[in-house]
């Protein structure tokens, strides 16, 4: 880079930064993740206060220092006023910053993380204020698509233990299968049973010793030992029902189908998602607390 350069991106993340300043945490379309100092944002008036907010786009001109870079113009392309009017949307555009903050790159062009978050904060803003079940299946939506981006989908059309194909049974309400965050998606249960059968087979022959010796092997030979390897059993984080395999398995796809009815199974789905993220980023989703207030049977008169 030159002593400045110019990016587009969206404010991530937002703290204060000596007397009047402000550190803005960014997601470029050309360089990724990037830090920079808006100086003054915090004084009456300052022509960057409103652009250096969290979930505002900007292009950027930055000068770069010697730790730090310095944000020298900056002009609004998009900004989203709509999620701070309700809370639910709020909480939900903070737990997809969270994800973006721990897959996002740093000098390295991120125009896809950026188009997907993009994307995805104008639908959550868009939706209609306090409709629960439309927010939760848009987080879970956007969850997914950005799992996918990093490499890390979920799977969730075959059994991660045996390969074959799963067919949700929308005709029988006592269907289920397993999802093992572990295991990396969907296990079929009877195929996780067969599985332990087979591992307490093995624990059995191995306490009875898998040590062969014979009186014709010369004392001086090493003895030989059989070593038996296990297949790591899967542990199951969720049990899905039809529909809400169903329901996972729309998530790739660019649009969703919305049904106010399925509000508790979108909650599910969403707490297998932020299991599954949290595991494989190694990282504990703090907004994820909001969204659990938020979503609590008691939140109206929490709110």
């Amino acid at each position: 880079m030159s002593k400045t350069y110019k990016a587009v991106g969206i404010n991530l993340k937002t703290q204060a930064f000596g007397e009047s300043d402000r550190l803005v945490t960014i997601l470029t379309r050309e360089f990724g993740l990037i830090k920079a100092i808006a100086p003054g944002a915090r004084k009456h008036q300052s022509s960057l206060g409103g652009r250096s907010g969290v979930f505002v786009a900007n292009e950027l001109l930055i000068a770069k220092g010697r730790s730090l870079d310095k944000i020298t113009q900056a002009q609004t392309i998009k900004s989203y006023p709509g999620l701070a009017k309700d809370l639910g949307k709020l909480a939900a555009s903070q737990y997809l910053a969270e994800i973006v903050l721990c897959q996002a790159l740093s000098e390295q062009p991120q125009e896809e993380l950026y188009e997907i978050l993009s994307e995805h904060l104008s639908r959550l803003e868009a939706l209609p204020n306090h409709n629960r079940n439309n927010l939760i299946a848009h987080l879970s939506h956007c969850v997914f698509h950005l799992l996918s981006l990093a490499g890390l989908t979920p799977q969730i059309e075959m059994c991660c233990l045996t390969g074959r194909s799963l067919m949700p049974n929308l005709s029988d309400p006592n269907w289920r299968v397993g999802f093992s965050v572990n295991a990396g998606g969907t296990v079929c249960l009877s195929a996780l049973q067969e599985l332990r059968v087979s591992d307490k087979q093995m624990i059995v022959a191995k306490e009875k010793g898998a040590t062969y010796s014979t009186s014709a092997t010369p004392q001086n030979e090493a003895e030989y030992e059989t070593v038996i390897h296990q297949q790591e059993t899967p542990v199951i984080n969720a049990r899905l029902n039809a529909i809400e395999l169903s329901m996972l398995q729309q998530l790739p796809q660019p649009e969703i189908i919305l049904d106010g009815n399925l509000y508790d199974n979108w909650l599910s789905i969403e707490q297998i998602l932020r299991s599954y993220a949290q595991y494989h980023f190694g990282y504990s989703i703090r907004s994820a607390a909001l969204i659990d207030s938020y979503f609590a049977p008691n939140h109206d008169a929490i709110f």
